[in-house]
């Protein structure tokens, strides 16, 4: 990574860094495929981070509260939560975050959009993309690029697979 792109993604990440974290996210099934969001500023090269959307919890209101406002946020889309499925432990350099993932439902035909991200000015959001897609296209990411809870989604079905990850 050339020097820019390192103090590029720092100066999008500085809300985040030297903190620990709780953050909520959801994973979405339609047809055998997942909606992600990508994020830019957590690879080198502008790579993008595909993750289930999600993010954080703040005081004052429920996981599930939380989960309902970030999914909004970032998709437009109103959800239900549906059953808790993971616990991940997130760290890499000064980021460290618990996420807590839950299956979450909406309208079959609601569209997701492309939302924001309030903690950030429209120039310096982390968003860039929402996608549905399916485990074999996460397959064929750079492992990085995809968030670990699903690097090993071989079908739909993997997703229901509880999973707990805690850091070495």
């Amino acid at each position: 990574m050339i020097d820019s792109d390192k103090h590029s993604n720092e100066a999008l990440l500085q809300a985040y860094s030297g903190k620990v974290r709780v953050r909520v996210g959801g994973l979405l099934l339609r047809d055998g495929a997942m909606l992600l969001a990508a994020h830019r500023g957590l690879l080198p090269e502008g790579a993008p981070f595909w993750s289930p959307p999600g993010g954080g919890w703040q005081f004052g209101e429920s996981i599930r509260t939380a989960l309902v406002r970030e999914f909004w946020e970032e998709t437009g889309l109103r959800v239900r939560v549906g059953r808790f499925l993971h616990i991940h432990e997130f760290s890499t350099g000064e980021l460290q975050a618990l996420e807590l993932f839950f299956e979450v439902l909406a309208d079959e035909d609601a569209l997701p959009q492309l939302g924001h991200d309030p903690e950030h000015a429209p120039d310096r959001q982390l968003l860039t993309e929402l996608a549905w897609l399916t485990p074999r296209q996460l397959l064929q990411k750079a492992p990085a690029e995809v968030h670990p809870i699903l690097r090993m989604v071989l079908s739909p079905d993997d997703v229901f697979v509880p999973q707990i990850n805690f850091a070495a």
